[in-house]
């Protein structure tokens, strides 16, 4: 049951948490829609970006459909264990949340509207859990490349937290941080609607509009000064 595994509320200490492994357990591949390498090079301009909201398959299928995405992968950050597995993430003893890595151009998506489709797309209020999904990998969560980028991120949390209040929600519980490392998901949880289009998709938002232009936010588009 839920409740017998403590690691399903609580993240593990660096003591407690499973060794993982020196090998990736991704071998690498092309995207099984756009065909672009997941793990390769990209062109020159691209940011990137690392996001946690739930199952990561709902969320994989949101952002590779939004137009500036160049590619997306699944995998697992925030945590302690290298290179996990899904089951030792499932675990709780890796530390780590479900997430997204987004790659796209900020020529044609800004990064406060690549944001507010994290916001709206799930409840960040929630903890350890979405929904009926439990458990520490299913954390909100937003890691960042740069000191630009995560102040960005941190005052559309502020804006955000500020809309869901006057909506009677809670206090937001997602972590943002400096990206330390992102570890790809096993092969066949990439992309995996789109090899599954009946598949199990958990994203469930609160009703709650992000709306932040850039002025109010202190920065520009792409947020940089």
């Amino acid at each position: 049951m839920f409740f017998d595994n403590p690691f399903k509320s609580r993240l593990p200490t660096p003591d407690e948490a499973l060794p993982g492994r020196d090998t990736p357990i991704f071998a690498g591949g092309p995207h099984a829609v756009s065909g672009l390498p997941m793990d390769g090079p990209v062109p020159d301009g691209m940011r990137t970006i690392v996001l946690g909201l739930g199952c990561f398959w709902g969320a994989e299928r949101l952002f590779w459909k939004q137009g500036g995405v160049y590619v997306t992968a699944v995998g697992y950050a925030g945590g302690l264990t290298p290179n996990p597995t899904y089951e030792e993430t499932c675990s709780g003893r890796t530390g780590h949340t479900e997430v997204v890595r987004v790659v796209y151009d900020p020529a044609k998506l800004s990064l406060l509207d690549l944001l507010a489709v994290f916001w709206q797309a799930h409840d960040p209020t929630q903890g350890f859990r979405q929904g009926n999904d439990r458990g520490s990998q299913y954390r909100s969560a937003i890691f960042v490349d740069d000191a630009d980028d995560l102040a960005v991120a941190k005052a559309s949390a502020a804006l955000y937290q500020k809309a869901l209040a006057a909506r009677g929600f809670g206090d937001m519980t997602t972590e943002i941080a400096i990206n330390d490392r992102f570890f790809f998901a096993e092969a066949y949880h990439q992309q995996y609607l789109h090899k599954v289009p009946n598949g199990y998709c958990g994203l469930q938002g609160t009703g709650v509009a992000f709306d932040a232009d850039d002025t109010a936010m202190g920065k520009n588009s792409s947020g940089k000064d």
